[in-house]
């Protein structure tokens, strides 16, 4: 069956254009400028952007990917998909090994069945001092041999671990993982420059949420900021919620790194798309008020209630990036990321067709998943 939607701002690689597109058996086969040949779907001028990929996602609708209850899992990835997100991948936090070898083994399964593009340890190999809403009492030391254990359990469907590469074992550990074909996170870290530096020389390649749980930027102890920022090896997570960094912190990073090394995330937990209240992120409470999550015991941030459709509109409307770029960060970077992009994070001839439609204020219009249209939110 072919569809071809007409009448359209089309954000590709090469720029924005009018134009038209053509999906046949879940792929682009077609994409054309000024009007379509033959009848379509008109989309009144709305812009259409390729269908967004978030690679640090908790949970969402009230659903968590920690509890590693698979309802709950689909729970979380289809209410990620109504707003956009057409690729995800979940995020655990810090556990016991055991609890940690039972969810991956749990989330793999969803994997293989195609609804999870992976799984993200973040966590346990964390710094104590920078542990942000993660368990005190469950931290660790990085083990090659543990985190062998972890990815056997999750049949080669972890794709990401996070690691403070200045913990003792950390930099064995991350080339253990980059090893494995495994990407290596630097994050939750309390390094300096120069232990920043040796965990990316052992391998780190992503930057978790930077900013935020890092020491900050300072013109004589540069800390792991500035040899994230600098390095073209590495690829910067940003959450674009307006509370976990200022606009202008986003265009500092955007500057430095450039779009093609800069992925916007939402490391949303179960809160997002539910009202005020109580949560759980993992064996932590959390208080969410006025949208912003934060843990009950201490009040740090606990994750976001941010979903990437919203991230995208920030992105144009706030920190002042382009649509060429915000389609970058939110779709193309994080698919080369995570070695999927021959087939998704943009809108070209023979990729998935995984698309959103936006009106011109940037509000979600229609979402698009491998030629099927979701349900709006």
């Amino acid at each position: 069956m072919s569809t071809t939607l007409a009448d359209a701002r089309v954000v590709t690689p090469d720029g924005v254009h009018e134009g038209w597109l053509t999906i046949e058996d879940g792929r682009f086969t077609h994409i054309g400028r000024g009007r379509a040949p033959g009848a379509g779907v008109g989309l009144g001028g709305r812009y259409v952007v390729p269908g967004f990929v978030d690679i640090h996602t908790h949970g969402g609708a009230g659903a968590s990917f920690p509890s590693g209850d698979q309802e709950q899992a689909r729970r979380a990835a289809e209410f990620h998909a109504r707003h956009g997100t057409t690729t995800i991948m979940a995020s655990l936090v810090t556990a016991s090994i055991g609890d940690l070898t039972r969810v991956t083994s749990a989330l793999a399964e969803l994997c293989e069945d195609g609804l999870l593009a992976g799984v993200h340890l973040e966590g346990p190999y964390i710094a104590p001092a920078r542990r942000g809403a993660h368990d005190p009492g469950q931290l660790r030391e990085p083990s090659p041999g543990e985190l062998s254990g972890l990815l056997k359990a999750g049949r080669g469907h972890v794709r990401m671990v996070t690691i403070a590469p200045e913990l003792p074992g950390a930099l064995d550990t991350v080339r253990a993982a980059v090893g494995e074909g495994v990407i290596a996170a630097l994050g939750h870290s309390d390094a300096t420059y120069d232990q920043a530096r040796a965990g990316i020389d052992a391998g780190c390649t992503v930057a978790t949420h930077l900013y935020n749980a890092l020491p900050p930027l300072h013109h004589r102890t540069p800390g792991p900021i500035a040899a994230l920022l600098e390095d073209p090896r590495v690829t910067v997570e940003l959450i674009n919620d307006g509370l976990h960094a200022h606009p202008a912190m986003l265009r500092l990073a955007v500057a430095a790194a450039g779009a093609d090394r800069t992925v916007l995330v939402t490391d949303a937990m179960a809160a997002a798309g539910m009202g005020d209240g109580t949560y759980r992120l993992g064996s932590m409470d959390v208080e969410v008020t006025g949208g912003a999550a934060r843990l009950t015991e201490g009040g740090a941030i606990a994750g976001s209630t941010l979903t990437m459709d919203e991230a995208f509109r920030r992105a144009v409307q706030e920190v002042g990036l382009s649509l060429l770029e915000a389609a970058e960060m939110t779709s193309h970077t994080p698919a080369r990321v995570l070695g999927i992009s021959s087939h998704t994070g943009s809108i070209a001839v023979g990729n998935h067709a995984d698309l959103v439609v936006l009106n011109e204020d940037l509000t979600l219009h229609q979402v698009m998943r491998r030629g099927v249209w979701l349900p709006t939110p």
